[in-house]
Parts: C-alpha cells; structure tokens; sequence
C-alpha cells in the first residue's frame, strides 16, 4: 500500500510531456508490423498488442529495453529481439512510435467461459491470506491502467504475452516495474493463478 500511495503522490507533481507525431511513427513503424501486427494487433500470441497502449508506457518500455541492451542486462529491461530493435532508436524515433500505436484502436479479444468466475475473484479482489493486491487497484475495473501512474492497459492484451511476462516477473526476470510493483504482486501467484488471470484479462472490456 505504501508502494500505491508514493505513486499517486508523483502523479501530483507531474508536468505536461511532449508528444511524438502519429504521422512519423507511422512511417517509422513498418518493422515493428512483422511482430505486432500491421495495424498494432500482433497475430502471434507471444507478442503483445501496442494499439490502444498509453503513450508513456511505451516510451518506457523502449527507453528501458534500449538500457537493457547499453547496460548488457543490468538495468533497465533486457530482451535479446526487443532490445536490439530499440537500440538504433533515438528519443524522437520513440516519441513518435509510441504516439502511432497509442493512437490505434485495439482489436477485442475473449475470456474462456471456464476462467470468469476464479479471475474476476483474482482481479477485483486478490487473495488477502497471501497479501496478494487486486489488479483493478492499479489497472483499473475495465483494465485500462493510469498512463500518469505508469500502469499499462492490460484489457485485451494476448493471454500469451501477459503469462510469460508474469512469469518473469516472479522469477525478476524482468524487474523493470516501479518499486518491484508487479514483482511483489507475480511473486504471490502460482502457475495455475498466472494461466487464469492471462486469461481473463484477454477479454476484459
């Protein structure tokens, strides 16, 4: 909880960012489709949608994949495709990227009638005997995130891509998060709780 309130009180004191150009980052894009999709929307599973993103988790991310590549893994967040992509980008490649895809409509995914009922419980509630926080507290009823707290949009996100990345981060794979948020969080989930809630989340609108 003490994590939570740091983090609303830096949402007070933030100014107002700079934006990219939708129309450059579009030009800039055209790699980027092979793996998420022309429009946004991967067609591969294990790689995530970026449409509909918010605009500063993406910047992020970038920034922090092209740290992971620089800093050979120390910081930052390290993925061998992902890092070398974003290694050639400049902060004005990013700004504009990141402004293209936020600017995109997501395509709807689906929850299997079999894991509503467990991860609606997870998601809105957590489990109190495991100190596990619920994920609406961050992300939100309809899992929209909060672009100026620095949660992502995870509604409709690949089921896939949001299980290999709980899984990193209960392992610290990826450790990437704001004061080890979603470390502290994956950390209390087994492999049965990460399948259900990859799940749900997909269709979560």
């Amino acid at each position: 909880m003490k994590k939570l309130v740091l983090i609303f009180s830096l949402i007070a004191s933030c100014s107002v960012w700079a934006q990219g150009s939708i129309d450059a980052g579009k030009e800039k894009s055209a790699t980027c489709a092979a793996c998420h999709g022309a429009d946004g929307n991967s067609v591969v599973t294990q790689y995530p949608k970026l449409a509909g993103q918010h605009v500063k988790y993406l910047e992020k991310q970038l920034h922090d994949l092209k740290l992971g590549m620089t800093s050979g893994g120390k910081q930052g967040r390290y993925d061998p495709v992902m890092s070398a992509m974003a290694m050639p980008l400049t902060d004005q490649d990013i700004e504009d990227l990141s402004a293209y895809y936020a600017s995109l409509p997501q395509s709807e995914g689906s929850t299997p009638e079999s894991v509503v009922e467990k991860g609606k419980a997870l998601y809105f509630a957590g489990d109190a005997s495991k100190g596990l926080t619920a994920c609406s507290a961050c992300h939100g009823p309809r899992g929209e995130g909060m672009e100026l707290g620095g949660f992502p949009k995870i509604s409709g996100q690949q089921a896939d891509y949001v299980k290999a990345q709980l899984i990193k981060f209960r392992s610290s794979e990826r450790n990437n998060d704001m004061n080890e948020m979603m470390q502290d969080v994956a950390k209390g989930l087994s492999d049965d709780e990460i399948d259900t809630l990859s799940q749900y989340i997909g269709g979560l609108h």
